[in-house]
């Protein structure tokens, strides 16, 4: 269901907290050779400490600061990684993408876990891309509607509260705002080997 733009601002720092929680419990325990067992992956209401239990407590709560950034649509800018995550666009307007997290897993010690958060104003989209070849990408839409096809499936909107992934190597054909007059924004977080870069490589211009 659409938010107002309003609504888009008042996301609470504890409700984007949990839900970046969630979705790093998620996203570890997939591509981890965790114990959780499959019912527990699948289970939407899932503890953050899952697989998590020396770690997920200061993720919740660092990352109350992504209720600062979402709410701002500064350019990408900040450390070395920002400049390999956010996809390049061919047309205007284009979205804005600010990595808020990025830490090594302790039990993958070849992993990191990277999370960003991309903003689309109303009928923004990405390029299509692929990412790094070892990234599984989970993401989760905080606000409004995304349109998004990865590979050969067909083109879907997913609402907020609903959420997506793309395996290692997949191509994101289609990723943009569903929405000409309302903005999104959505949650992607990256499990990834460790210095496997850039994380995100638009196809070309004249593309595929």
């Amino acid at each position: 269901m659409a938010h107002s733009s309003q609504e888009h601002g008042m996301l609470s720092s504890r409700s984007i907290a949990v839900r970046f929680a969630k979705a790093a419990a998620i996203t570890v325990c997939v591509s981890a050779p965790a114990k959780a067992s499959t019912k527990d992956q699948a289970d939407n209401a899932v503890p953050v400490t899952c697989c998590l239990p020396q770690w997920a407590a200061e993720v919740t709560g660092s990352i109350v600061k992504i209720a600062a950034l979402q709410s701002s649509q500064m350019p990408l800018s900040g450390p070395a990684v920002n400049a390999t995550v956010g996809a390049a666009m061919s047309e205007s307007p284009s979205e804005s993408v600010k990595p808020i997290f990025r830490r090594q897993i302790p039990n993958l010690p070849d992993r990191e876990l990277i999370a960003v958060l991309v903003n689309y104003p109303p009928a923004a989209r990405s390029r299509s891309h692929h990412h790094a070849s070892s990234a599984f990408i989970y993401a989760y839409v905080l606000s409004g509607e995304i349109r998004s096809a990865v590979g050969d499936e067909p083109a879907r909107i997913y609402r907020a509260g609903e959420s997506f992934y793309e395996e290692p190597g997949a191509h994101h054909v289609v990723s943009e705002n569903a929405s000409d007059s309302e903005p999104a924004s959505l949650l992607a977080v990256f499990v990834v080997r460790a210095g496997d870069q850039p994380l995100t490589a638009p196809d070309a211009e004249s593309g595929k």
